[in-house]
């Protein structure tokens, strides 16, 4: 099967049991997925749709997670990253609401195709601290495949780099957001296991 096409994405997404509206909202979506993210490649240079299929799997493997709209919310997490002239294209197809919420999870910087200045990493934090619990959840596996990815970079400074962002805002805001939910609750141990075994490994 080819790993970049709409039934592969589906099947990623578990579709089988969802109802007739919420596949036909999940089949618009990995269309939008494949046409999205087509082209574009991870640091490592993989094809970045691997990096959201990833991610699904992560939570509805790990976390258990099966509601349909929080998973097609993982599948596009990074929609407007790397494509935010997509933008009108997304509100087309899937709605205003969806939309904003792809919104609040992407930087003011790429939504406005420009450098980074000064203030975007605080506006950027307010922005993620404000996520509600299923938007948090998604931020949160993105931040724990993106960790489990790190073990492949030789940079070591940058693996460092992100540990200290792991362990200066995401940890504190899973250790606050742990008891809102049991999805949270396994999630903000995943992650602090993963952060423990990276430290570890860093350090020797």
């Amino acid at each position: 099967m080819n790993p970049t096409d709409l039934d592969h994405v589906l099947t990623v997404l578990g579709t089988a049991l969802w109802s007739t509206d919420e596949q036909s909202f999940a089949e618009v979506a990995g269309t939008l997925a494949l046409t999205v993210y087509d082209g574009h490649t991870r640091d490592q240079g993989t094809p970045y749709l691997e990096h959201p299929l990833a991610v699904v799997t992560l939570l509805r493997a790990e976390i258990r997670v099966s509601h349909p709209e929080t998973l097609v919310l993982a599948l596009l997490h990074d929609a407007l990253e790397v494509a935010p002239e997509a933008e009108a294209l997304l509100v087309q197809h899937l709605g205003a609401r969806f939309t904003v919420r792809l919104r609040a999870m992407t930087a003011d910087h790429r939504l406005e195709q420009r450098p980074k200045a000064a203030g975007d990493e605080t506006n950027w934090r307010f922005k993620q601290a404000a996520l509600p619990s299923e938007d948090l959840l998604v931020r949160f596996a993105d931040r724990l495949h993106n960790l489990r990815d790190l073990a492949l970079s030789p940079n070591l400074d940058r693996r460092r780099r992100f540990l200290r962002s792991l362990e200066d805002f995401y940890l504190p805001i899973a250790d606050a957001a742990r008891s809102l939910s049991p999805h949270l609750a396994a999630m903000h141990a995943l992650l602090h296991a993963e952060y423990d075994r990276h430290q570890q490994e860093v350090r020797s």
